[in-house]
């Protein structure tokens, strides 16, 4: 499958212009009156210095610039199991999560069609990083190694898990000692632990590039493994789909680019969300997409209409569905 051209900051402003969407969408932000605003939105993001706090830290902000509410807040939080479950019980507006993760609580049912999606604005990769002094070449060479796979509550543990398993390296069926073990860590957490040796492998779920992993290239040394093999039977093993992604290039220190398994990213909220807030939140989403990428991303954005929309199976909560037709037609 060929990879998506990545969108900078400028390509975005400039499809936004192409497709006449520009400076107009706001008009119905600007209309609200006081009573219809919000005292307060949440956006559940993700673990300091990873990208889902990123780009929830970069929403809050502008709803609550462009007078969409009162105040936004961004929450640090454990990633996107975590996420989707606080959009459930009501304590956050609007999350940030994986694909697979939503499609997951739907498919068991945990969500009881309360969860919809707003657009599908961004893409993951999988990063599977071990030591350059490792001697670890191949995912193949994990067989009987520590893996850590993502803190509690995030959508890393999911997909990770998933590789892992399609690669034949989990539980028994792995064979005698080739099971690789399972460590729940974070971001920060496992590369404190790949720099100190207790485990042999990090996998992290999250954009191009990634900052604290950027500096760990520099200052230890890393390998990003190539997962494009295992692409096939993680779909098939879970029946959902996971693309083949590139991360280029230089993306950390010199590593040449490696082909790895990608997620789509989803901002999700409840289906009872206001229509006139989720209105306004998608025009955001469309008309100023340059405010939403952030500075150091080099990977593939998904915010403009075209894009926004494919939400990987899972429903546009309503009014979505009717902006983006008003939007895009």
């Amino acid at each position: 499958m060929p990879e998506l051209p990545a969108i900078s900051r400028r390509s975005a402003l400039l499809a936004v212009a192409v497709l006449g969407l520009g400076g107009g969408l706001l008009a119905s932000t600007a209309a609200c009156t006081p009573e219809e605003r919000p005292p307060e939105l949440t956006v559940a993001g993700g673990e300091s210095g990873g990208f889902y706090l990123e780009f929830a830290a970069l929403l809050a902000d502008l709803l609550q610039r462009e007078r969409v509410t009162e105040k936004a807040i961004a929450l640090t939080t454990g990633g996107s199991l975590e996420n989707i479950q606080r959009v459930l019980s009501g304590e956050a507006t609007l999350a940030v999560a994986l694909a697979d993760a939503a499609a997951q609580a739907t498919a068991l049912g945990k969500d009881d069609g309360q969860l919809v999606a707003l657009g599908k604005v961004y893409q993951n990769y999988v990063h599977c990083i071990v030591r350059e002094d490792s001697g670890i070449r191949t995912f193949a060479d994990l067989a009987g190694k520590t893996a850590g796979v993502g803190e509690v509550g995030s959508g890393t543990t999911l997909t990770a898990g998933r590789i892992i398993a399609a690669a034949g390296l989990s539980g028994a069926t792995a064979g005698p000692g080739r099971a690789v073990s399972q460590v729940n860590l974070g971001l920060n957490q496992a590369l404190a632990s790949l720099r100190d040796g207790s485990i042999d492998v990090m996998i992290q779920s999250g954009g191009v590039p990634t900052a604290p992993i950027a500096a760990a290239a520099q200052s230890l040394g890393v390998r990003l493994l190539d997962l494009s093999e295992l692409v096939p039977a993680t779909r098939a093993q879970s029946e959902f789909f996971y693309d083949r992604v590139l991360i280029p290039a230089n993306s950390y220190g010199n590593a040449p680019a490696v082909w790895t398994v990608g997620v789509a990213n989803l901002l999700l909220c409840r289906r009872d969300l206001a229509d006139h807030v989720v209105r306004q939140i998608v025009e955001l989403l469309v008309g100023q997409a340059q405010d939403l990428v952030p500075k150091s991303s080099t990977g593939v954005q998904f915010l403009s209409p075209e894009t926004l929309i494919n939400t990987a199976g899972l429903p546009l909560h309503p009014a979505a569905e009717a902006t983006y037709r008003a939007l895009h037609g």
